[in-house]
């Protein structure tokens, strides 16, 4: 969904006054078809691959029994809900964009994940379609999830709940943040980013470096961005949906960055395909193999391009090498002294994974695997570590004035980053006084509008994870 459109914010306002306005009972229709309108607004004839997901789900569930036969059954519902989405990924053409609509990648997991759950006799099959469409179809998180299961999603629709001011409040709070995210963070630091990756072959070296630092971020807040805002509108109708972010880039280890990175996704990979392939209970090498099947996954469903596919190869190998290293880096915290809970050791960890991490988005973002594993080389034999400290940077896109906005506003996310450790920044704002509350609200809504993107006459960019 187009969450910086204002006219997308007019039909969240009436949906919301038909929402509170009709019977209690009758809320989740009001959401079901404000869905549904919306979502064929902006994918058109996509809705016809959405109903059939939504069909193609809602059968198996109810035919699903455990018991013999079962298996099959749960087999045959899988594949028929990956047909759309093994369709759009092998016949897409320019101008076909009925094959891929929005948000297939997502509800097509949540899909898979409803039948299984059922299989396992984890849920008990929803009766009533047109409910489980709402699941399915619930237009905030439709477009970049996070990616809910049932049992935590589902019910919520219909508890009959009043109107929550608290719930209300903390989602105008997050609508809020993720503006800010994506219009002082994310879109800033995409031009510069876009200016090195898009010419990759002028800027080598340093240029690689900053590019693939400044991409990580973009990469973070863009998605956080879009995620704040689902479940911002989400909590404003009283849903709750599940936080996709744990402060990621503060992780030890690159299996604990996935951890923290779109958990949904990695909790959906973890549950539906590395538990069952048998997970780390058959010995190292079987554990080695079946990481290495998840993320060869995580990256074909991130895009059939090959450079996807070595992403996500890639962290498999990190996390292996990590298993195979364990011993020789305790062995070489001793011989330097270093105990393993000092700064000094979790700085070392946290740098190292920021980096590992930062080197595989590098191939993630590149205009393909070959440009990527050029622009990862030309870090090791280029050296121009001088661009960083003139004002070369200044000629990628943005002048020094904004430079020092995108640099503050990465300051400000690394300060409420690290008060929510201990602290809530939203719940302690709440619980101000009033006129405190409104006054952060309106300075930074002002901030915003004259510094963020549009105040300095760029277009706002699409949301990256919206493609995939």
């Amino acid at each position: 969904m187009p969450f910086l459109s204002l006219w997308f914010y007019f039909a969240v306002v009436l949906l919301l006054a038909l929402y509170y306005g009709v019977p209690v009972r009758a809320r989740w229709t009001v959401l079901l078809a404000g869905s549904l309108v919306l979502y064929y607004c902006f994918s058109g004839m996509g809705i016809l691959a959405l109903g059939f997901t939504a069909l193609a789900s809602y059968a198996t569930g109810r035919l699903l029994k455990k018991g013999k036969g079962q298996r099959a059954l749960l087999a045959m519902g899988i594949g028929l809900v990956l047909l759309p989405f093994l369709g759009g990924r092998l016949f897409y053409r320019e101008g076909l964009d009925f094959l891929r609509p929005l948000g297939i990648a997502y509800f097509t997991l949540q899909a898979i994940a409803y039948m299984a759950d059922v299989y396992r006799g984890e849920i008990e099959p929803e009766k009533n379609l047109a409910k489980y469409m709402l699941f399915l179809s619930f237009f905030p998180q439709i477009v970049q999830g996070p990616i809910p299961r049932y049992r935590q999603l589902g019910w919520q629709f219909f508890q009959n709940a009043a109107f929550d001011e608290d719930k209300f409040t903390r989602g105008f709070q997050w609508i809020l943040w993720g503006f800010f995210l994506k219009l002082m963070i994310a879109d800033k630091a995409g031009i510069i980013v876009d200016t090195i990756f898009d010419n990759w072959e002028i800027y080598t070296g340093s240029y690689v470096l900053l590019g693939g630092i400044l991409y990580n971020i973009q990469l973070y807040t863009d998605f956080m961005a879009c995620v704040c805002m689902a479940r911002g509108i989400a909590s404003l109708f009283g849903i709750g949906l599940a936080d996709n972010f744990n402060r990621p880039y503060f992780s030890d280890s690159v299996k604990e960055f996935w951890g923290r990175w779109h958990i949904s996704l990695s909790s959906w990979l973890k549950d539906y395909i590395y538990i069952p392939l048998g997970g780390s209970r058959k010995g190292k090498a079987r554990k080695w193999l079946h990481l290495s099947i998840v993320f060869a996954v995580s990256g074909i469903w991130h895009g059939s391009d090959l450079k996807y596919l070595a992403w996500g190869l890639l962290h498999a190998f990190y996390q292996i090498g990590g298993d195979l290293t364990k011993g020789i880096r305790k062995r070489a915290y001793g011989l330097l002294r270093i105990e393993e809970t000092s700064f000094l050791a979790d700085l070392l960890k946290k740098g190292t994974t920021f980096f590992l991490v930062a080197l595989a988005f590098i191939l993630f973002r590149a205009d393909s695997l070959w440009a990527g594993v050029r622009m990862v080389l030309s870090l090791f034999t280029v050296y121009n570590p001088w661009i960083l400290l003139n004002d070369s940077v200044f000629q990628l896109g943005l002048d020094i004035k904004e430079c020092v906005i995108l640099l503050l506003a990465i300051l400000l996310l690394l300060t409420v980053s690290l008060q929510q450790r201990r602290l809530s920044v939203g719940q302690w704002l709440s619980e101000q006084h009033l006129l405190l509350r409104w006054a952060v609200y309106i300075i930074g809504i002002l901030i915003i509008v004259v510094y963020g993107t549009y105040g300095f006459g760029f277009n706002a960019q699409d949301f990256i994870y919206r493609g995939f």
